[in-house]
C-alpha cells in the first residue's frame, strides 16, 4: 500500500505546486510539510481534510484506503463530461491491452 507521505508528494508534483505553497494553504511550515511527505510526521484530523480540498481526493483517497481518485467535473457541460469518460475509458482499455502484453 503507498504511505500518506507518497501520496501527498505525487499529488502536490502533479498539481506543479512546491511544499511551502501547500504548507502556506493548509497552515503549517515548510518543515511540517515535508515531514508529513516524508512519512516522518502524520497530520492533524484538520490538516487531512485541508490537504484532501486541495487536492480534490478523498480523506480515504490519501490514507490509501481507496484506490480510485475521481475527477471534479463541476462547470463542464454535459458533452464535455461525456467526452472525458470516453476518454478515461479508452484509456483504460488501452493499458489494459498493454498489460496483457
Amino acid at each position: 500500500m503507498e504511505s500518506l507521505g507518497n501520496r501527498l508528494k505525487q499529488l502536490r508534483q502533479n498539481n506543479r505546486l512546491r511544499q511551502d505553497q501547500v504548507a502556506s494553504l493548509v497552515g503549517v511550515n515548510k518543515n511540517t510539510m515535508c515531514s508529513y511527505e516524508n512519512d516522518v510526521r502524520q497530520p492533524s484530523y484538520e490538516i487531512l481534510v485541508r490537504l484532501a480540498t486541495i487536492y480534490r481526493v478523498s480523506t480515504d483517497y490519501l490514507l490509501g484506503c481507496e484506490s480510485k481518485r475521481t475527477v471534479d467535473v463541476s462547470g463542464l457541460t454535459p458533452k464535455e463530461i461525456q467526452t472525458i469518460t470516453e476518454l478515461v475509458a479508452d484509456m483504460t482499455e488501452k493499458n489494459k491491452k498493454l498489460e496483457g502484453l
